[in-house]
């Protein structure tokens, strides 16, 4: 198979589909790779680190796109490039449909199959290929929701361990995942004084027990989570409805009883956000301001530390994307994990949750595969 990796041009996107190490993996399964020229310069891989790991460096995403049997990426196409896709062709990448009705409208058109890497699943029942960028994402999200709080950022002017004599920054994390924990973890070594809501008791305990008692535990209700926002003078959005669109947890009305110049980072926003206010930023303009509180909702969070991220990502991606090289459409239709990542097919939505959140119609996964 002719496995292609472009540039990725989403604003402030410093990472890359497959590193260099990756496409030595495709070569030694018998494939051939092809690069856009200086796509690994986010990552310090320039054009010549890819040659000497076997792929062919192509001079443009049109080059790559239209040579390419398979697309291997990192954020959901833009309008240019899913432009570009084909029918019969693969496309293995984020892609955060639920929220996003005119990407879902240009797969369809392609007639690609897109396979997202936030919806692949494994035997644990977790999502390994979301997992690293939520480790990543968590952990990035106290570092920009401290630079936030400083008030030359407009934010309220607190250190978020405070010093001696001085209480530290209440923060509050909406939803006890990958995010969530990852979240917690910085804040807690950073000295804050952190709260997790979610409504999985046994996964409270789980926290609970990891943190020893260094984070305040609460099965989130309405009151437990106004009680909480009101207070904080940060509040991470961690949740996640694999595939779905983010509940609106924190609406417009419970900004008025927030703290003026705290923040709210929502890291849900690849799915829509779970803030009725928030909408997705860019690095080149991170923060907006509603009702005297400040939101960070910055799309791509990970892309800022492209080095870790990228390496991270392509520990969980190439796995699975060597079994889609190797097997093409077989390997969404053996193996139920990737089957679970089978989001467009052929002109048809193939995610119950992307289906029910856009209004269409769902084509069984092993149904479309068999037609086709």
């Amino acid at each position: 198979m002719r496995v292609g990796c472009p540039k990725e041009i989403k604003n402030h996107e410093y990472r890359v589909g497959l590193t260099p190490g990756a496409v030595r993996e495709y070569v030694a399964h018998g494939h051939e790779v092809i690069i856009e020229s200086m796509a690994g310069i986010g990552i310090g891989a320039d054009d010549a680190a890819y040659q000497a790991a076997g792929a062919k460096v192509v001079d443009s995403a049109k080059d790559v796109f239209a040579r390419a049997d398979m697309i291997v990426k990192v954020k959901e196409p833009q309008p240019s490039e899913w432009a570009q896709l084909r029918d019969g062709q693969l496309l293995y990448t984020y892609l955060h449909l639920a929220p996003d009705p005119e990407q879902t409208k240009g797969l369809l058109a392609s007639g690609c199959t897109a396979v997202a890497y936030e919806t692949v699943t494994d035997d644990r029942g977790g999502l390994p290929l979301l997992a690293p960028m939520s480790e990543v994402a968590g952990r990035l999200a106290i570092q920009a929701g401290a630079t936030s709080l400083q008030k030359a950022n407009g934010g309220r002017g607190i250190l978020l361990g405070g010093v001696p004599g001085v209480l530290p920054a209440k923060i509050t994390i909406i939803g006890g995942g990958v995010v969530g924990h990852n979240s917690a973890r910085m804040a807690v070594g950073l000295g804050a004084d952190v709260s997790i809501l979610d409504r999985s008791l046994p996964r409270l305990r789980q926290l609970d027990d990891m943190f020893n008692g260094r984070v305040h535990t609460r099965y989130s209700t309405i009151d437990a989570l106004e009680e909480e926002v009101f207070s904080a003078d940060m509040v991470v959005g961690a949740v996640l409805i694999p595939g779905a669109a983010a509940p609106k947890l924190v609406t417009r009305d419970m900004l008025s009883g927030m703290k003026r110049g705290a923040v709210i980072v929502d890291v849900a926003i690849d799915q829509g956000g779970c803030f009725e206010t928030s909408h997705a930023t860019t690095y080149a303009d991170p923060t907006f301001e509603v009702d005297g509180v400040i939101h960070y909702c910055v799309a791509n969070m990970p892309g800022a530390v492209p080095i870790t991220s990228t390496h991270a990502l392509n520990n969980a991606t190439l796995h699975y994307g060597l079994m889609l090289a190797d097997n093409g459409l077989k390997a969404i239709a053996e193996d139920r994990h990737l089957r679970a990542g089978l989001n467009v097919h052929k002109g048809r939505i193939t995610s119950r949750p992307v289906a029910d959140a856009l209004g269409y119609a769902l084509a069984d996964p092993d149904q479309a595969l068999r037609v086709a």
